[in-house]
């Protein structure tokens, strides 16, 4: 409808038409900003209404994707590692290889990570590589258990924490992960800043399942309610946790950073 109209008007009304288009979509946007922002005051205006000025008792938090990144891309430590075992697929072949792997039901059990989770990385690292040598793949499966292989993804979570708990907020990590998520947090220096861990691979649930949200809100000892879960996944975090009766803030849409979610619920840092 507006090419018909630029063109029956002309050169100079099409540029004016233009313009006015422009103005147009950047007020929608900002209407749009604005009541989603007024939504999220509305919100929280009604938590406090219920809860009082702090208004969870509880943050829930995702760990790969959320608390901690890669601090390599997958196909590249896979293919470094494994030169000097034959690997001989690129980067490229492997990251195919290691999706197509990964998306695949795991037929032995309904878990992919049980307890150490490694028949299932055993499997992945075969497919992904062409290389099965078992010393290739102990030196990669202890490898994504160090400080070399992670980082932290908000280098201002630990003081964001350490407020939200001196504020009376108690804290979980809920992942989908195998045994080594504890290790690695300690090697992270960041699993005294917890007062729970939810682990798939010890829990025999995952996200999105609710159980393994149930079980964080049981060490925690709080109800459900009570507890928001912050993570990077809308399937497995947001839908999963709300199934569990907890609020969900998705990272990256909702909040952006952990000062960002400590202020939602009513503490300063």
């Amino acid at each position: 409808m507006a090419a018909i109209a630029a063109r029956i008007l002309g050169s100079n009304s099409r540029t004016a038409l233009r313009r006015w288009c422009r103005s147009s979509y950047s007020s929608t946007s900002a209407a749009v900003a604005q009541v989603e922002s007024t939504e999220v005051k509305d919100y929280a205006d009604y938590r406090r209404s219920l809860y009082g000025q702090i208004t969870h008792k509880a943050v829930l938090v995702d760990a790969v994707g959320t608390l901690v990144l890669p601090s390599q891309p997958m196909a590249q430590i896979y293919r470094t590692i494994g030169e000097k075992y034959g690997v001989e697929y690129s980067e490229d072949e492997i990251l195919f290889r290691y999706r197509r792997a990964y998306g695949q039901p795991w037929g032995k059990s309904r878990l992919r990570y049980v307890n150490d989770g490694k028949p299932f990385w055993q499997y992945i690292v075969s497919y992904s590589t062409g290389c099965s040598d078992p010393q290739y793949f102990e030196e990669l499966y202890n490898y994504y258990m160090t400080d070399k292989a992670w980082h932290l993804n908000d280098p201002g979570a630990e003081e964001v924490f350490r407020a939200l708990r001196k504020s009376g907020v108690k804290l979980a990590v809920v992942s989908n992960f195998d045994t080594r998520l504890r290790p690695l947090l300690r090697a992270l220096n960041c699993d005294t800043w917890f007062d729970a861990v939810a682990v798939s691979a010890e829990v025999a649930a995952e996200k999105p399942n609710p159980t393994i949200f149930l079980k964080a809100c049981e060490l925690l000892d709080v109800k459900p309610e009570d507890a928001v879960h912050i993570g990077d996944d809308r399937r497995n975090d947001i839908w999963g946790a709300r199934d569990a009766g907890c609020d969900a803030w998705l990272w990256g849409s909702d909040v952006h950073s952990f000062k960002e979610v400590a202020q939602r619920i009513g503490v300063q840092v």
